[in-house]
C-alpha cells in the first residue's frame, strides 16, 4: 500500500559500530566472543546488536576482508578416531561465532602435495588452517602457510614451532610413565606396537618405551618390536608377531587404542587371558578403550582441547600466544594390567 512508505535497509556492522562508539573489529570480537574484550565493552555492543536486531553477515564480511570465516583442517592420518575427536574439539571452540570448518584430507606421499595444497589455499581463502600429524611435522608445508599469508596451527607430539603456531603434547614422557608402571607391577618382558614409520609421534612413544626399559636394565630388541600403523588390523598383525614366538612378552604398550584392541583380540582368540596372563596399555582414551573386555589402560591424549586451542588461536590471533600451547596426558588404569603371574 502506498502509505506504508519503502522497507528499512537491514543495519550493518557499521551501524552497529557508530552507535557503540567502537571500531568494527570490536564489533567483530563480540562476535567471535573474542576473549579480549572487557566485559562492560562487550554488553553495551551486545546491546546495540539486539536493538537494531543486526544479524551479521558472513558473505559480505569475507567480500570486504578477502577472506572466508572458515577454518581449515588438512590430514592423511589412518587413526580415523584421532581426526574424529580433534575436528568435534574444533567445533567446540567454534560454535558460538560465524567461523565454519572446512575438513580436507591429502595424500602425503603425492608428488603434487605442495601444489595441491597452495591450491587448496588460494581457492578457498580461508582465514587459516590447523595441520594434523605427520602433516604438522614437515617444515616445508609450514613455510607454504606464511608464504601465502595464511595463519596456521601444528598439532604435534613434540615442540615443533613457536607457541602461536602450535599446541603439543610430551608423548615420550607419557609413554615412559605408562611402561613404568608395568616395571613397578613386575612385568619385565614388554613388548611395543609401534605407529608408522615417518609419523614423529611414532618416534616420541618409541623413544619413551626405550627411556623405561634401558632405565631399568630391561631388553628391548627387535623381538619385542612390532610395527603398526594406527589401524585394528595392523594391532591384530603386530599381536600375533609378539604372541607367537619363543618368549612372548608379558606385557605389550601398544601406540594407540586401536592398535591395542588388535592386540586384545588376538590374545582372546588364542586363550591368553588379560590381565591373568597378558597385560596390555594404549594410548589416546579413546571410546574404544572403555568399551572393550577387558577395559583398557591407556594415555589419555587431550586431543579435544588441543583442538579447541588450536582453533582459537586462529580466530583470535592477537591473543595466540597466550593460549595453551602444552598440554600433559594422563595415565588411565583400568582392568587390562595386573602383576605378572611369575
Amino acid at each position: 500500500m502506498a502509505g506504508k512508505g519503502k522497507r528499512e535497509n537491514k543495519p550493518t556492522i557499521n551501524d552497529v559500530a557508530r552507535l557503540s562508539g567502537v571500531s568494527k573489529k570490536t564489533v567483530s570480537r563480540v562476535i567471535n566472543s573474542s576473549p579480549l574484550l572487557n566485559q562492560a565493552t562487550r554488553e553495551k555492543v551486545e546491546a546495540v546488536i539486539a536493538e537494531l536486531g543486526y544479524v551479521p553477515n558472513p558473505q559480505a564480511r569475507a567480500l570486504a576482508l578477502r577472506r572466508n570465516f572458515v577454518l581449515g583442517m588438512i590430514y592423511d592420518n589412518p587413526n580415523a578416531q584421532m581426526v574424529l575427536n580433534f575436528q568435534e574439539g574444533v567445533l567446540d571452540a567454534i560454535r558460538t561465532t560465524e567461523f565454519a570448518l572446512l575438513v580436507h584430507p591429502v595424500d602425503r606421499h603425492s608428488p603434487d602435495l605442495m601444489d595441491h595444497i597452495r591450491r587448496f589455499i588460494e581457492l578457498q581463502r580461508l582465514h587459516g588452517v590447523m595441520i594434523l600429524p605427520p602433516l604438522s611435522e614437515n617444515d616445508e608445508i609450514a613455510a607454504l602457510f606464511a608464504e601465502l599469508g595464511c595463519n596456521y596451527v601444528r598439532m604435534g607430539s613434540a615442540e615443533l614451532d613457536d607457541p602461536a603456531h602450535l599446541v603439543q603434547s610430551d608423548d615420550r614422557d607419557a609413554v615412559r610413565r605408562a611402561v613404568e608402571y608395568l616395571i613397578g607391577q613386575g612385568h619385565r618382558r614388554i613388548g611395543l606396537v609401534e605407529g608408522p614409520e615417518g609419523f614423529r609421534s611414532a618416534m616420541e612413544r618409541c623413544a619413551g618405551w626405550k627411556d623405561a626399559m634401558n632405565a631399568h636394565g630391561l631388553d628391548c630388541d627387535d623381538t619385542l618390536m612390532a610395527r603398526g600403523n594406527y589401524t585394528f588390523e595392523t594391532g591384530r598383525e603386530a599381536g600375533i608377531a609378539l604372541l607367537t614366538g619363543a618368549e612372548p612378552p608379558t606385557a605389550i604398550f601398544a601406540s594407540n587404542d586401536v592398535m591395542a584392541a588388535g592386540v586384545v583380540q588376538v590374545a582372546l582368540e588364542r586363550g591368553i587371558n588379560i590381565p591373568g596372563d597378558l597385560s596390555v596399555v594404549g594410548f589416546d582414551d579413546t571410546a574404544i578403550a572403555a568399551v572393550i573386555s577387558p577395559p583398557l589402560t591407556t594415555v589419555r591424549w587431550p586431543i579435544r582441547l588441543m583442538a579447541q586451542s588450536a582453533a582459537r588461536k586462529l580466530i583470535y590471533p592477537e591473543a595466540a600466544s597466550k593460549e595453551q600451547s602444552q598440554f600433559a596426558t594422563e595415565f588411565v588404569p583400568r582392568a587390562s594390567t595386573a602383576s605378572p603371574k611369575n
